[in-house]
């Protein structure tokens, strides 16, 4: 069962990285195989879209079945499963030594849960920041692989300049042939990439700490199940002629052992059979299991979870309601309010966009808007036929638009600082933002003028305007603009179609 349970884990890791790579364009505006199946087993999201948004995506009533998987055979999607316990099972089989934590600290995990459920039920949704699945996800899509993308490219960049030509020319069809594949097209870059690079290593380190650290502690859908495993009908038991050893506790991976090895708590055990192997009486085994013994969570911390959950709501909206110029939307989000009670910050979203356009917030939405999807024109525009973004988003904060309802949707609208576009200001011909207009009808038109320059000689020009009816935000204009600083054409948010508010 153990060997089994290894290549379990083997099985679904690779899964999900084959899911992650193919959850990109490949030319046309369709996803095979979107690692958001995923998230759609996840309860922990499933229940706290349901709280916060009284609403769920029928996909996610794929959840219902890990939740009877559970109730059956316990954690087994933690010690079977999961990926992001996998890489701390793998990183923390390269440290044996244990150190000392607290045996109480396993609660933490179930206080964490807590708060979140209870903010949940008053409209806050910040289970992605802490769920396993969403944080694995976007670790992978902001930091780890742009980062593995830029190395690869790197090196064969080198090998393709620096070798002979028929080495050259190898390297560069096998180039050719991993991006689109394994790598992207373009190279990703992400803004706090370094941020997320830097808690998703402290998560791994904490193995060396203590084995599945996260696993044991931290993690709130963890929490979640172990809260169903403690009706489960099968667990690990131990039978008669336990010499209480302690070989099992050692070996465990979760503290479940208790009673100096003569009992099992079902709500920490993964059903990952350690303790079987070293036991020198053979009296582990799994089977129908009724008992169990209790989590023991302080009624006093419990009460101050759950409050300190529920206080927080209006902490975080008591801040004046102002729009954010600079928060764009992607095209089919829902309202502001409604986005929020929604977004768990997978990324899926930030991944598939296929110009780079799409960026985690830091606080251009607010603390509870932290992490979510905007539009930065900038680095990226949002491409005319494109609707991918739509197509992976786990809970509908991003609804599933066909092209043609697509492109009716704006979110925002691009204006002209006169002060700074070469033609208007400096005498300069440039028409780069109606060149590149997508919309069928230029929403961005021009006028002929004749300027006089510094020599007195006459200018033919070109003058761009902008007409506020046919313009949708998508900020290709904002993207080509030559003027590199501060460009002469910028998008906003005013105008979108979601808000009834802001409006000009």
């Amino acid at each position: 069962m153990k060997t089994a349970r290894k290549v379990s884990q083997g099985i679904f890791l690779v899964l999900f990285l084959f899911l992650f790579v193919e959850t990109q364009s490949k030319g046309f505006d369709t996803l095979g195989y979107p690692v958001r199946v995923f998230l759609d087993f996840d309860p922990l999201i499933l229940v706290t879209t349901f709280f916060a948004a009284h609403a769920v995506p029928k996909a996610m009533l794929l959840a219902l079945i890990l939740v009877a998987m559970t109730v059956v055979w316990g954690r087994v999607f933690c010690g079977w499963v999961c990926p992001l316990g996998t890489l701390n099972n793998m990183i923390g089989a390269l440290h044996k030594r244990r150190r000392a934590v607290p045996a109480s600290m396993y609660r933490v995990k179930y206080y964490m849960l807590l708060a979140i459920l209870a903010g949940s039920f008053f409209t806050l949704q910040v289970s992605g920041i802490l769920d396993p699945l969403a944080l694995l996800i976007r670790s992978f899509a902001l930091n780890v692989y742009p980062l593995i993308n830029y190395l690869f490219s790197s090196a064969f960049d080198a090998l393709i300049h620096t070798g002979s030509s028929p080495v050259s020319g190898i390297f560069e069809k096998v180039h050719a042939l991993l991006r689109g594949t394994v790598l992207s097209f373009k190279q990703p870059f992400f803004l706090q990439s370094l941020g997320f690079g830097v808690i998703f290593l402290a998560i791994l380190l904490l193995n060396l700490v203590e084995r599945r650290f996260w696993c044991r502690y931290l993690c709130p859908l963890g929490a979640l199940l172990g809260i169903l495993a403690r009706f489960s009908l099968l667990n690990i038991k131990v039978s008669e002629g336990c010499t209480q050893c302690g070989a099992c506790a050692l070996a465990c991976q979760a503290d479940a052992v208790v009673e100096e090895g003569q009992g099992r708590r079902k709500s920490e055990c993964l059903a990952c059979f350690d303790c079987d192997d070293p036991c020198p009486t053979r009296v582990v085994g799994y089977g129908r299991s009724r008992t169990t013994f209790p989590m023991d969570l302080d009624r006093r911390w419990m009460i101050a979870s759950i409050t300190s959950g529920i206080l927080v709501v209006p902490f975080l909206r008591i801040s004046p309601h102002t729009t954010n110029p600079l928060l764009i939307r992607p095209p089919g989000s829902l309202s502001e309010p409604e986005f929020l009670k929604r977004c768990v910050r997978c990324a899926e979203c930030m991944k598939v966009c296929i110009t780079n356009g799409l960026q985690p917030t830091l606080l251009e939405a607010g603390l509870e808007g932290i992490w979510t999807p905007r539009l930065v024109p900038r680095v990226g525009y949002c491409e005319y036929h494109c609707t991918l973004c739509g197509q992976v988003c786990p809970t509908g904060a991003i609804q599933k638009l066909k092209v043609a309802e697509k492109v009716q949707v704006k979110i925002g609208l691009a204006m002209i600082d006169k002060n700074r576009c070469l033609p208007h200001a400096h005498a300069t011909p440039c028409i780069a933002c109606q060149e590149v207009c997508p919309t069928p009808k230029k929403a961005v038109w021009l006028e002929d003028a004749v300027e006089k320059g510094r020599d007195g000689r006459a200018v033919s020009l070109k003058k761009p305007y902008v007409d506020l009816d046919l313009c949708i935000g998508c900020g290709i204009c904002e993207y080509v603009c030559p003027v590199s600083d501060r460009p002469a054409i910028s998008v906003t948010s005013i105008g979108e179609s979601r808000s009834e508010e802001n409006q000009l």
